[in-house]
C-alpha cells in the first residue's frame, strides 16, 4: 500500500470518527423526544405554551402534535407573541394562529399575566416548549411560572420539553431583593441563574415559590447530550432584539441601559451589542436608531448616538467577565448628568438597591461584583438538588 493511499485512508477514518463523535455529542432537545411525551398526551385536551422557537427540526412542535392527531385546543403566547415579532412589552391580543386555526390565548389578557379560569378549563395538559436565555429579566420564565401557578390552582398537568440554556455555563449577579419583584424579575434568583426552564420549574416547586406554597404537577422531558458546560448556540433568535449569540452573551451586561437615556442599539442591526447617546463624547463609533420591526419606537430614535461597539468582543472574554457593569459605568461618567441618568426601572433590572449607589459613589465594576459574590455561592448550593444536567 503506497504512502499516499495510506494517508487518505487514515484521514477518512479520522473524519468518520470525528463525525461520529459530533453526532454522539450533539444536543437533542426535549421536543425531539416524542416517544417520551406522546404517551402522556394521548386522549387529553392539550394546550401549548410556545412561540417561534418551539421547533422540532424544520417543523413547529404545534404542527407535529397536530400531525400526530393530538387534540391541541389552545396556544398561550408570551411576550413578543406566538410568531415572535412583537416589540418588548407590546400588548399582544388573543387571536387565532392563521397557519393552524388553533386559538391563541394571550397571557396579557388575563390578570397580571395569569390565564383566566375560562382559559384554564379548556385543557387537561399544558405543554411548554420555548427557548429561554437564562436571565432573570427575560420574561419567558416568568410566563412559565405564572402558568405553573394556574396549573396548580386548577389541577392541570404541565409537561416541559426542555431546551438548553445558552447562558447556562455560569451563575452571576445579585439575587433579586423581592421588594423589587416585577414583570422583569419574579423569583429570588441571580441575574444569570444557570438553569434550564425544566430545572427552574423543579426549583420553583421545591422552594415553594408559588403563591400559597402551591405545587405544580410537572414532568420534564430532558435534553440529551447536554451539560452546564455545553456552549449551546440557539438556532433561532428568541426575540427580535436578540438576533445572534453575541447579543445573548452581552445581554446580562447591556440590559441596564433600558433604565437610562442611553441607547443599547434597538433600531439598529446590532441591538444589545452597542451603546451610545447623542451627548456622549470622545468615541469614534456612532449609530442612529431607526424605527424597524421589533423596535418601532426605540430610544434616541433618529438621533446620531456616539458610543461603543461591542460586537467584535471575543465570546470567551464576555463569558469570563460575566455580568460586567463597566459599560454602564462608562456611560454614566461620560454623560455626567447625575441623578438624571438612572430611572427607577434600574433597580427592577439589577434587583437590588446598592448598585446604583455604588456607581454614583465612583466604585468600579469589580468592587460592585464583589458585593454579590456571596449571593452567587449561596444560589449555587440552593439550586444543586434541582439540577438535571451535570455541572
Amino acid at each position: 500500500m503506497n504512502k499516499t493511499l495510506l494517508t487518505a485512508i487514515l484521514f477518512c477514518n479520522l473524519f468518520f470518527l470525528n463525525a461520529q463523535e459530533k453526532t454522539k455529542n450533539s444536543v437533542t432537545v426535549g421536543a425531539e423526544q416524542t416517544k417520551e411525551y406522546f404517551p402522556i398526551l394521548k386522549n387529553k385536551r392539550v394546550a401549548i405554551f410556545s412561540n417561534h422557537t418551539g421547533m422540532i427540526g424544520n417543523k413547529h412542535t404545534l404542527d407535529v402534535l397536530l400531525e400526530n392527531k393530538f387534540n391541541v385546543v389552545a396556544i398561550f403566547s408570551p411576550e413578543h407573541g406566538f410568531r415572535g415579532d412583537a416589540d418588548a412589552g407590546e400588548h399582544v391580543s388573543s387571536s387565532v394562529d392563521t397557519q393552524t386555526g388553533v386559538p391563541i390565548l394571550s397571557l396579557y389578557d388575563g390578570k397580571d399575566g395569569k390565564p383566566s379560569e375560562e382559559s384554564m378549563r379548556k385543557f387537561d395538559i399544558l405543554v411548554v416548549d420555548i427557548q429561554d436565555v437564562g436571565l432573570r429579566f427575560y420574561t419567558y420564565y416568568i410566563s412559565m411560572v405564572k402558568l405553573m401557578d394556574a396549573c396548580a390552582e386548577y389541577n392541570r398537568k404541565m409537561v416541559i420539553l426542555d431546551r438548553p440554556n445558552p447562558n447556562g455555563h455560569y451563575v452571576d449577579g445579585p439575587i433579586l431583593n423581592m421588594k423589587y419583584k416585577s414583570g422583569v424579575g419574579w423569583l429570588p434568583i441571580p441575574i444569570v441563574y444557570g438553569m434550564t426552564l425544566g430545572e427552574l420549574a423543579l426549583m420553583v416547586n421545591g422552594e415553594k415559590w408559588l403563591p400559597a406554597s402551591r405545587v405544580c404537577d410537572v414532568t420534564v422531558i430532558k435534553c440529551q447530550n447536554y451539560t452546564h458546560h455545553t456552549l449551546y448556540k440557539i438556532p433561532i433568535p428568541p426575540s427580535p432584539n436578540l438576533p445572534n449569540m453575541k447579543a445573548i452573551y452581552l445581554y446580562p451586561s447591556i440590559c441596564y441601559f433600558e433604565a437610562t437615556p442611553v441607547s443599547l442599539g434597538r433600531g439598529t442591526s446590532l441591538p444589545f451589542q452597542v451603546y451610545g447617546h447623542p451627548n456622549m463624547t470622545g468615541y469614534n463609533y456612532s449609530f442612529t436608531p431607526k424605527s424597524i420591526p421589533g423596535a418601532k419606537n426605540p430610544p434616541q430614535l433618529e438621533k446620531l448616538c456616539h458610543g461603543v461597539n461591542l460586537s467584535g468582543l471575543p465570546d470567551k472574554e464576555i463569558w469570563e467577565k460575566g455580568v460586567d457593569l463597566s459599560y454602564v459605568i462608562d456611560a454614566y461618567r461620560n454623560l455626567n448628568i447625575g441623578d438624571h441618568f438612572f430611572r427607577p426601572f434600574f433597580e427592577l433590572l439589577i434587583g437590588t438597591d446598592y448598585v446604583r449607589k455604588m456607581i454614583e459613589e465612583g466604585k468600579d465594576a469589580n468592587q460592585i461584583k464583589a458585593m454579590w459574590k456571596n449571593d452567587v455561592e449561596k444560589f449555587k448550593k440552593q439550586r444543586k438538588p434541582y439540577l438535571l444536567y451535570a455541572e
